[in-house]
């Protein structure tokens, strides 16, 4: 699997850190067991020699940590293949999609760096691909994903608008842990250096993204818009793959078991392990985009689904391609996950406030029957769909 040094360092360190996290709930229920739910303090600890044995395991933890992590540093330094396999990019976009903020947070060499990838098997300067055009395509993963995994049952959006319409890809490798609009900033950031140094005029950009990824295109606009980016000018389109504009039910359904553990003195320590998940997760609770949306409170705390409107570009055709369970629109319809993640009407953009419903055309959006979530990265019928509208 290609595993690194670096992988190990990091792997160490989330060890270490969940060891202390352990220790933390298990004397925040001790604390609360001995004193009674109602003269629990918030912080949860213990004091005397109870609090002293607990006191001594995280210290001793974090020293084992430290040293382990100083043993393993030169190695991390030395042990750097220059190739990865599929399988341990594939877990290290999953732990990224997890505990994606922490591990930036304390910078563990397992942190994705965002950056623009061209298709797998060709080098980062583009050798072993078609020649580049001034028609890009950016395509952008969902969440615990990666860039490879576009390719899927053997069929890649990307490559087969390069070999169909002669767009030049490229794919956005990121961490999908972290707030989207952070990444929304960077993405931006990223197509203004890349499209000014690109190597022939350009002529026209298109993204398109999967789940959180098309959260991660909107943001990213929002963000250029602000700042006054040049890519701008050159965006002709936004394609959506079953992304959830309005956010996804399951994590709502997270935050409620965050609530509902926390709400029961004896077991509130265990609400711990619900906050482990990520910025980017908690996120598509309702699909914020913008650093407003969440930078005045508590992210795990119950919340209205208030958010900043962000609507479709102007003069930037916008497209929503959705998938459902059911096989017609008869079986979809009432069905609260329609694709086993994400709502047809959040996928398609449709929200009960104007200011939300971002209003797509009926005949800028698709609905693909009998098909999941993953299912719209591969179905010939989602790419027959995907070219029709980019070939207009």
């Amino acid at each position: 699997m290609h595993i690194r040094a670096s992988d190990i360092q990091g792997m160490s360190r989330l060890v270490i850190s969940a060891t202390t996290g352990i220790t933390d709930i298990v004397e925040g229920m001790h604390h609360t067991i001995s004193r009674g739910p109602r003269r629990s303090e918030a912080h949860g600890r213990t004091d005397g020699i109870t609090g002293f044995v607990y006191r001594s395991v995280r210290g001793v933890t974090t020293v084992v940590g430290g040293t382990l992590d100083l043993a393993l540093l030169p190695a991390a330094a030395l042990h750097n293949p220059p190739h990865s396999s599929t399988e341990r990019e594939a877990v290290i976009a999953a732990l990224n999609g997890v505990l994606g903020d922490h591990l930036a947070e304390t910078h563990n060499p397992l942190s994705i760096r965002m950056a623009l990838r061209p298709a797998y098997g060709a080098s980062v300067t583009g050798e072993g691909e078609p020649a580049v055009t001034g028609r890009i395509v950016v395509l952008v993963h969902g969440l615990c994903m990666n860039d490879r995994q576009w390719l899927r049952a053997g069929h890649d959006h990307g490559a087969a608008l390069a070999r169909d319409r002669g767009y030049t890809p490229r794919y956005l490798h990121y961490n999908s842990g972290l707030h989207i609009s952070t990444n929304g900033r960077a993405f931006a950031e990223l197509l203004e250096t890349t499209l000014a140094a690109w190597p022939v005029p350009v002529e026209e950009l298109v993204v398109v993204g999967h789940s959180m990824g098309g959260l991660v295109a909107r943001s990213a606009v929002h963000a250029a818009s602000g700042a006054s980016h040049g890519w701008l000018r050159h965006l002709r389109a936004l394609v959506f793959l079953g992304t959830p504009h309005h956010g996804a039910p399951l994590e709502r359904g997270g935050n409620w078991i965050d609530l509902a553990l926390g709400a029961v003195p004896y077991v509130a320590p265990f609400a711990r392990l619900g906050r482990v998940r990520s910025a980017g997760i908690t996120d598509l609770r309702y699909g914020f985009l913008s650093d407003a949306d969440w930078a005045e409170g508590d992210r795990f705390a119950r919340h209205d689904g208030s958010r900043v409107p962000v609507p479709l570009p102007a003069g930037v055709a916008s497209f929503a391609a959705v998938a459902g369970l059911g096989e017609n629109a008869a079986a979809c319809k009432g069905r609260l996950f329609g694709d086993g993640l994400v709502s047809l009407d959040s996928a398609l953009g449709r929200h009960r406030d104007p200011a939300h419903d971002l209003a797509l055309p009926a005949e800028r959006t698709w609905t693909g029957y009998g098909m999941n979530h993953l299912d719209l990265l591969s179905r010939p019928d989602v790419y027959a769909q995907l070219h029709r509208w980019l070939a207009h």
